[in-house]
């Protein structure tokens, strides 16, 4: 893709929106299901943080590879493998992230955290995403 690509307008609006409306589906998931693991059951923020990312995965790339980037059937596969290396990495980050947050504002303030943690990391994903991960061959 090249830059005159990544920056034509109308395409990146439809992709802004898809992406926001998808991010805070996977985003509200994530947020729920850290919060019900760590009120419910008792688990640690970091741990928790982790089955959140496992199930906000699969929102989030059911959403994608339909609505903001749309992906052909028979280039799903390809898709999901790239974006799970883009979601992994970017993971990575938030844990790293929300760590140091939790050292620095507390335990209380997990989720407000978590929150902004989110938000950060969603630029680069976006770019990823858009860059690589549901990137498809001319003609495929």
């Amino acid at each position: 893709m090249t830059l005159a690509e990544f920056l034509d307008k109308a395409p990146l609006r439809r992709q802004l929106a898809g992406f926001f409306v998808v991010g805070c589906a996977a985003a509200l998931t994530h947020l729920s299901v850290v919060m019900l693991l760590v009120e419910a059951f008792f688990w640690p923020a970091l741990v928790a943080n982790i089955a959140a990312f496992a199930v906000a995965f699969g929102v989030s790339f059911g959403g994608h590879s339909r609505l903001t980037f749309p992906v052909r059937p028979s280039r799903r596969a390809a898709a999901r493998y790239r974006f799970f290396v883009v979601a992994v990495s970017a993971f990575i980050l938030n844990q790293s992230a929300y760590a140091v947050g939790l050292q620095l504002f507390g335990e209380r303030f997990y989720l407000p955290v978590l929150f902004f943690v989110l938000l950060l990391v969603a630029a680069a994903t976006f770019v990823a995403s858009r860059l690589w991960a549901f990137a498809q061959p001319d003609g495929v």
